[in-house]
This record gives structure tokens, sequence and C-alpha cells, in this order.
């Protein structure tokens, strides 16, 4: 197993197992706390599929040539994995387990199947990547759709840019109150957030 396969594992066990000895009111406040989040995710989803689905499959998925598909090359954070565990089905979390354990086969991304991305609610910084060509594609013939895009980005921001209290910090914090600590918690290992939080007067 490769590095970057040990710290996907280990996060994906450490959240399953702590979210399956919560209460189901516990669960279900930590879901509240994600509600907006999720909305967001799905106005964004609404728009690649109306705007890139086309584009993106034919392009990258079918040929296997996606830049931001590449293993090793994408950034999860600690919080992605927590959403997504959440709102997954046991049998979609084995997937995921599998695919960290058994390696690569063949597609770039350890996550990509035959049928797709192996997340639910897939981490976003997939979500949020387009390529220049696409967007090149799409944005030079739908000016609505850039602005629409842009208005995106500046949204993405209110959960994980944190010059304020943000979820993905949030939820990385709740775990490490619970007595966990992983090399995906970047609100709490990575300097260069870090010390956004630390100029934004919050605390460390």
């Amino acid at each position: 197993m490769t590095p970057y396969n040990k710290e996907q594992s280990e996060a994906i066990f450490m959240v399953k197992d702590h979210l399956a000895a919560l209460s189901e009111s516990e669960k279900d406040r930590l879901k509240s706390e994600c509600r907006e989040y999720l909305l967001f995710r799905e106005d964004v989803g609404e728009f690649l599929d109306e705007n890139f689905s086309s584009i993106c499959t034919k392009k990258c998925y079918d040929n296997r040539l996606s830049a931001c598909c590449s293993k090793e090359g994408i950034i999860t954070f600690f919080s992605d994995v927590v959403i997504n565990i959440l709102y997954s089905e046991e049998h979609e979390i084995i997937k995921l387990v599998e695919a960290v354990e058994n390696g690569n086969r063949g597609f770039k991304c350890v996550y990509l199947s035959e049928s797709g991305c192996l997340w639910r609610i897939k981490p976003i910084v997939c979500e949020m990547f387009l390529c220049d060509q696409s967007q090149s594609e799409v944005f030079d013939d739908k000016t609505f759709a850039r602005e629409k895009w842009e208005h995106f980005r500046k949204l993405e921001k209110k959960f994980k840019w944190p010059d304020r209290p943000v979820l993905f910090d949030y939820l990385e914090s709740y775990f490490i109150k619970a007595g966990f600590k992983s090399s995906l918690m970047y609100f709490h290992n990575s300097p260069g957030l870090m010390r956004i939080k630390k100029l934004a007067g919050l605390e460390i």
C-alpha cells in the first residue's frame, strides 16, 4: 500500500468507526451542520451536469486523460472524508476501502472505477476542478455560465477558507476533540491555513 493509500485508508476507518459509535441524534446534528454545504454541492453538481458533463466525459473520462484524476494528485481534506462517510451506505464505504487497499487497477485515480467516482460526495477539490480547455469551450459561448461559476468559487470559500469559522475546520476540530489525529487534517497541520486562521484571530 502506498503512503497515499495508507493515509486515505486510515482516515476512512477512523471516521467510519467513530461515526458508528455515535448516537443517531448526534449524527443528525452533524448532518445539520453540513446542510448548507450539501445544498451548495447540489447546485454545483447541477451546473456541472448541465454545462460540462458531456465535455468532461468524452475528453477526459472515456479517454482516461483527466489531469485532475491522477493517482496521488487528489487532495482530500479530512472533512471530505467525514461528509462522505456520514452520507454513505455501508456498501459504498466498503468499496472505498477496497479501492485503497487493492491499489490502482489501471485508472489514474485509485477511487475511479469503471462506473465513475466511488465517492458519494466526492472531494471538493475534484468537484471544483475545471481544466482550461473545458472552461474555454463552455465559457467563451456562455458568459452567464462563467459568472455563475465565479459565484460558486466565492461560495466555496464559506466552507473551506478559514478567515472565519468554516465547516471544514469545525469537522476537523470535532474529531480532534474526540482524540483523533490524521495527516489529512490540513486546517490543523498546514502552515498556510493555520496562518490564515491566526491572522483572522481564530484560535489554533
